[in-house]
C-alpha cells in the first residue's frame, strides 16, 4: 500500500543553501528505494520548503530513512538550522465536494 507523506522545513535565514546541498545528497537516493518526489516547493523568503514524497510501503520508507548515505549528509541539513516535520498524508483531491462549496 502507497505511503504518502508531507514534509515541512523550516530554515534558519541564511540555511537555503545548505539545505539544498543535503538535498542534492538525499533525494537521488529516493528511486532506489520506490519513492517519488511527487512535489517541491519553496516560500518566496526561502525560509519554510514543503515536499509531497510517496513510497510503495512502510518498508521501501524505512529503508530510505535507514540509508546510510542518508546519515552521511546530515552534516549539511544541521547547517541549514532546519526544522523538520514529517507528517503521513492521505490524497483528498479524488473526492467529490458537495455542490455550492
Amino acid at each position: 500500500m502507497t505511503v504518502t507523506f508531507l514534509l515541512l522545513v523550516r530554515l534558519s535565514e541564511d540555511g537555503a543553501a545548505a539545505f539544498d546541498a543535503y538535498e542534492d545528497s538525499v533525494l537521488p537516493l529516493l528511486a532506489e528505494y520506490g519513492g517519488r518526489l511527487e512535489r517541491r516547493v519553496r516560500s518566496l523568503d526561502d525560509r519554510t520548503e514543503a515536499h509531497l514524497v510517496s513510497f510503495p510501503g512502510e518498508q521501501e520508507f524505512g529503508a530510505y530513512r535507514d540509508d546510510p548515505r542518508r546519515a552521511a549528509a546530515t552534516p549539511s541539513l544541521a547547517r541549514s538550522g532546519a526544522v523538520v516535520e514529517l507528517l503521513p498524508v492521505r490524497d483528498l483531491t479524488s473526492r467529490s465536494r458537495p455542490s455550492g462549496r
